[in-house]
């Protein structure tokens, strides 16, 4: 063969070679289930349940997003297959706002709310007039509102559920005094109030475990309209791999391992939304 002809033939087998590598690579990427979710609890137990994924053979990757809106956006963009850090409420709210096509494919665990008091020890010792602090924004603030009805302090309008406002009481035998107070805000607002909805999961990150084991009242299971949830877009509800992640996290031991550390070894503090009441 002539050196002109070798040198084609070569370079002819480069580039086949080339383009071959680079179709596998891009089908092995397309095969690789992007899942995006916020730091903290929730992305260490997805990674844990990554690695369990791994070793059945299903290529996952976890994407971190550290605010609140980008993860939807990108979920809806289809730079990621799943996101994994929002409960229905703030689903709902996202959908209804920005019209996404989005639905849920699984739940996953639910954080559960507590009151707390650096100042009573039961309800009984609550003063007329004591001021209580419940979250600001409105997806979170039927929530604490809910828990205090719960507790006995107020009495809420029917029908209204989660989404109560401060505005919806319709009893208030104690004239409680409702503060609204920015979710972040409520572990430090604890110590300037008689009262407040509280979340463990801030307290814990706070470094102030003990305060999350101590609420004077838990929500729990009956509270799952705000148990994360595994969102993928509409066409991808039914994605035999996004099922097969879902499944692998919640059945693995290892990720009830790392969530049950993630929460101050308190199971007072999450409960796993999928598991069957009772």
């Amino acid at each position: 063969m002539h050196t002109a002809t070798r040198c084609i033939a070569l370079a002819i087998a480069s580039a086949l070679t080339g383009t071959l590598l680079a179709t596998w690579s891009l089908a092995s990427t397309a095969q690789t289930l992007k899942v995006g979710v916020t730091p903290g609890a929730l992305a260490d137990s997805v990674q844990v349940a990554i690695q369990e994924a791994k070793k059945q053979g299903l290529a996952v990757k976890l994407v971190e997003f550290t605010d609140w809106t980008t993860p939807n956006e990108a979920l809806a963009s289809g730079d990621i297959d799943v996101n994994y850090f929002q409960h229905q409420a703030f689903l709902d709210n996202a959908i209804k706002e920005r019209g996404y096509k989005f639905g849920v494919a699984g739940v996953g665990v639910l954080s559960n709310i507590g009151l707390y008091s650096y100042r009573i020890k039961r309800f009984e010792d609550l003063k007329e007039g004591a001021k209580v602090g419940v979250a600001s924004d409105p997806v979170n603030q039927g929530r604490g509102l809910l828990l205090l009805e719960k507790a006995g302090l107020i009495k809420l309008k029917d029908g209204v559920s989660t989404r109560a406002t401060v505005n919806d009481v319709v009893a208030n035998p104690k004239k409680l005094k409702l503060l609204e107070v920015e979710g972040p805000q409520l572990v430090r607002a604890i110590d300037d109030l008689d009262l407040a909805q509280g979340y463990p999961s801030h307290l814990v990150a706070a470094g102030k475990r003990d305060i999350a084991s101590s609420a004077l009242l838990y929500s729990g299971i009956s509270d799952n309209y705000y148990a994360i949830r595994f969102v993928t877009r509409q066409d991808k509800v039914a994605d035999a791999r996004v099922l097969r992640f879902i499944q692998l996290y919640q059945e693995s031991p290892a990720v009830r391992e790392q969530l049950f550390k993630s929460n101050a070894n308190d199971t007072k503090l999450y409960t796993l939304a999928w598991q069957p009441k009772g």
